[in-house]
């Protein structure tokens, strides 16, 4: 609901003032403004978990390695230098896969 911020605003004396049948006026507007969907919209946009993307190319570019980054021996993600937790027999461990 919108609100117009530049009215002015009641006081408490006149929200005592309104009527009862104001209030259920009210009420009644409130409870008639709901949205009736379609099913047969609604479910058109969506996809399941394990559709089929065979017929989907994914386009991308790819970015080597830098020279300040790592990849991880544990999670193999690619890390930034100052993520390096460990190195052990040469393995290279990130700070997530260490604690």
């Amino acid at each position: 609901m919108a609100t117009d911020y530049d009215s002015p605003r009641k006081t408490d004396d006149d929200l005592g003032e309104d009527s009862l049948q104001e209030l259920q006026a009210r009420r009644m507007d409130k409870s008639s403004s709901t949205i009736d969907l379609d099913p047969d919209d609604a479910a058109e946009g969506l996809e399941l978990p394990g559709a089929d993307l065979s017929n989907e190319e994914l386009s991308f570019r790819v970015i080597p390695r830098q020279a300040d980054e790592f990849t991880c021996s544990r999670c193999f993600l690619v890390h930034h230098r100052s993520q390096l937790a460990e190195e052990s027999k040469g393995q290279l461990i990130c700070r997530e896969c260490a604690a």
